[in-house]
């Protein structure tokens, strides 16, 4: 028996005895609360809305939105947007799904927090936009017909899921044949590090194995205070799950970008792309 041997028994063991502890957490639930927290805070730059000069400049075809952290969305990668069916998924906060109603797309926002969508709707009305609603899981989008949407955008959060799968296939499901899906998501290798540590003036040291999972590496008091203190729980993806589940889903990789966050964000940044974005087509 090697020495790695006993170490990944009792990690196992303890990821199981977490899980078992844990496993009453409806993550749904737990992560919308979270997002809603997060949304009436009105810190974090995914819940900031448009602006009234933006909403104009777009109504010109004067416009760019972010999958990812910093790097503007490629213009092409859109085709032409007008009186096309788009779907936001994951993208509430006012930011992105009213830019592209203003655009001239027939969109509807979905996410899991009602307070996101509640800025979706406040740009709305402001702006005397056009935008539907629908509350929900990423992972779950039976609600929608097969073939309803010529777009899907979704922006950088599935590492809110649990499972990233049953999103892939349920977007080449309701997108068009030659729709595209155009989506962010974390560098995996972003979760290898123990970030709380790294904020507190700790060292840049691998601690993590991946896939990485808020309910199997957090300790049970951890967990504990992120229900209390209403902070989202995170999960990793490996880049098959990523980029390979929207293959296996039937959809064609068209393009691919990587992005980064500023380095007073993370320390990682001065050393790998902590994002990435993707662009499929459906046949």
């Amino acid at each position: 028996m090697g020495l790695e041997e006993p170490y990944h028994s009792i990690h196992k063991s303890m990821q199981f005895q977490r899980r078992a502890i844990v496993q009453k957490i409806d993550v749904v639930t737990h992560n919308q609360i979270a997002w809603d927290n997060q949304s009436k805070q009105a810190i974090s730059p995914w819940v900031q809305p448009v602006s009234s000069e933006e909403i104009a400049a777009a109504k010109k075809g004067e416009w760019q939105v972010i999958l990812t952290p910093t790097k503007s969305v490629p213009r092409d990668w859109f085709g032409d947007m007008s009186n096309k069916t788009l779907l936001g998924l994951a993208s509430g906060g006012g930011q992105q799904v009213p830019i592209f109603a203003a655009a001239g797309a027939i969109v509807t926002s979905f996410d899991n927090s009602p307070e996101q969508l509640a800025k979706d709707k406040l740009v709305a009305e402001r702006e005397g936009l056009k935008i539907a609603y629908e509350q929900g899981d990423m992972a779950d989008l039976s609600r929608f017909s097969d073939e309803t949407f010529d777009l899907i955008f979704h922006p950088v959060s599935n590492v809110f899921s649990e499972e990233i799968v049953p999103v892939w296939r349920h977007c080449a499901r309701i997108l068009k044949s030659g729709g595209r899906l155009l989506s962010g998501f974390m560098n995996p290798d972003f979760f290898m590090f123990n970030h709380d540590e790294i904020d507190q003036g700790g060292p840049l040291s691998v601690c993590y194995a991946l896939p990485f999972s808020d309910l199997d590496e957090l300790s049970n008091e951890q967990i504990m205070k992120r229900q209390a203190e209403g902070d989202a729980l995170e999960f990793s993806h490996s880049l098959q799950t990523q980029i390979g589940g929207q293959t296996d889903a039937g959809l064609l990789l068209a393009g691919f970008y990587e992005d980064k966050w500023d380095s007073e964000i993370t320390p990682l940044n001065d050393y790998m792309p902590t994002s990435m974005a993707t662009l499929a087509i459906k046949p």
